[in-house]
């Protein structure tokens, strides 16, 4: 029973969570990692979530990626892909240097700062879209932006996985077969779901039905008006969730096939001849939007925030290191994103700094490649693995307060030079 009062306690933490969200006019997500850092230092919550808490909370991001790629165009996706390749080169470099750097002068241990350089790659996708969602700012063209670069930058840092944690660990350089095989399995995966996406799903693949008659009006469609449309969220989640099994296969998180699954997968599959004035799409939206964003979503987040734990005297101590890091990174990951994304995206200025703010959370990656430093190989010591914990936190909390705070100027309604334009 101990799993399930752990639930109950952490659903009651998510209603906490949500009416302070509403009494200060934050984002819930700031208060989901508080408040799960907040249990486990209390002992209300274990430090070791137990297996089925875990695995919801697994569950809980995939509800999360597949809702944000659901609500996504793909041909808006591919034409990001093409404007923000500077945005993940750069906002994805500048921070890897920077916390090479930084570690370099505090511990000067090559290996430990090769891994302070990787932990601080990858941008914390589902945390700032669910951030930008709170604000009502998901369908910007800031938005696809980061999310566009952060699946790149999360392709290229499983890369960095394969060169850097050979190295660190004393196996030796990781070979250029290696490297290529890492980089060959993207394009494999991506370009699979790419013909899923293309010559799949489709009722209509027009010339192929022609080469192939026998697929001729058979689609996701055929699956989805089952029914009258009653499992059409049963057909669309196990869709989301054989793509991110898939995803794995190939050493990606499942989380972004989730993603990208839901991107594939467009409106017009939703519309049944039957009853064509019937929006099953929507309806299909929002049970998904539901699940994701209300009960299952946030226990992600909460089991987030539980990996912080305060060791009190080791807290006390790396204080100095945790401030420094906290601010290079802060203003390298801004920086070099908002630049890369007004220089070679030509996005306008508002946009480019929400993008440089977007980019500024670090989860899933920073914590895996944690756990391979510090727990398998005792790359980290104590003191450099509370840095990287209490930087990544606190990173974290920064998205949801600063996408908050510059959202009225992103809008127009407020400027940071001169008097606020009338009505602002």
């Amino acid at each position: 029973m101990e799993p399930l009062l752990n639930l109950a306690i952490i659903w009651l933490a998510v209603f906490a969570a949500v009416f302070a969200a509403r009494k200060t006019k934050l984002t819930p997500v700031l208060y989901f990692l508080a408040i799960g850092s907040l249990l486990v230092n209390l002992g209300i919550l274990p430090e070791q979530s137990h297996p089925f808490i875990r695995g919801f909370a697994e569950i809980g991001m995939i509800l999360i990626m597949f809702a944000l790629g659901f609500e996504e165009s793909t041909s808006k996706f591919l034409q990001s892909v093409r404007r923000t390749w500077g945005i993940a080169l750069f906002g994805a470099l500048i921070p890897f240097l920077t916390a090479f750097a930084v570690a370099e002068y505090f511990w000067a241990d090559t290996n430990l700062s090769l891994m302070f350089g990787l932990t601080m790659t990858a941008t914390a996708l589902s945390l700032t879209m669910v951030s930008l969602k709170s604000e009502h700012l998901e369908h910007t063209q800031a938005a696809t932006g980061i999310m566009t670069s952060a699946v790149i930058d999360s392709i290229s840092s499983l890369a960095l996985v394969a060169i850097l944690i050979p190295i660190a660990t004393g196996a030796g350089p990781a070979s250029l077969a290696d490297v290529g095989w890492v980089l060959g399995k993207a394009v494999i995966f991506f370009g699979m779901v790419t013909v899923v996406g293309g010559w799949v799903l489709p009722h209509d693949r027009g010339a192929l039905d022609r080469y192939l008659p026998w697929i001729k009006g058979k689609g996701i469609k055929n699956l989805l008006s089952l029914g009258e449309g009653e499992h059409a969220t049963l057909t669309v989640l196990t869709f989301a969730l054989l793509v991110g099994l898939l995803a794995n296969e190939f050493g990606f998180h499942p989380a972004v096939g989730a993603y990208m699954a839901g991107l594939v997968l467009k409106e017009e599959y939703f519309h049944y001849l039957r009853h064509p004035e019937e929006n099953y799409y929507q309806r299909t939206k929002d049970i998904i939007d539901n699940v994701a964003y209300s009960w299952i979503g946030p226990v992600f987040f909460v089991e987030l925030g539980t990996k912080l734990v305060f060791d009190w005297d080791i807290f006390v101590g790396v204080i100095p290191q945790t401030l420094v890091l906290l601010l290079a990174i802060f203003v390298a990951q801004v920086a070099s994103a908002a630049l890369a994304a007004r220089y070679t995206g030509a996005f306008p200025w508002n946009e480019s700094m929400l993008i440089g703010f977007g980019m500024l959370g670090r989860a899933e990656l920073a914590f895996v490649v944690m756990d391979i430093a510090y727990v398998q190989h005792r790359i980290l010591n104590h003191e450099a693995f509370y840095t990287l914990m209490f930087t990544a936190f606190w990173l974290n909390v920064s998205v949801p307060v600063t996408i908050a705070w510059w959202k009225p100027y992103f809008e127009g309604r407020k400027r940071l030079f001169g008097p606020d334009p009338p009505g602002g």
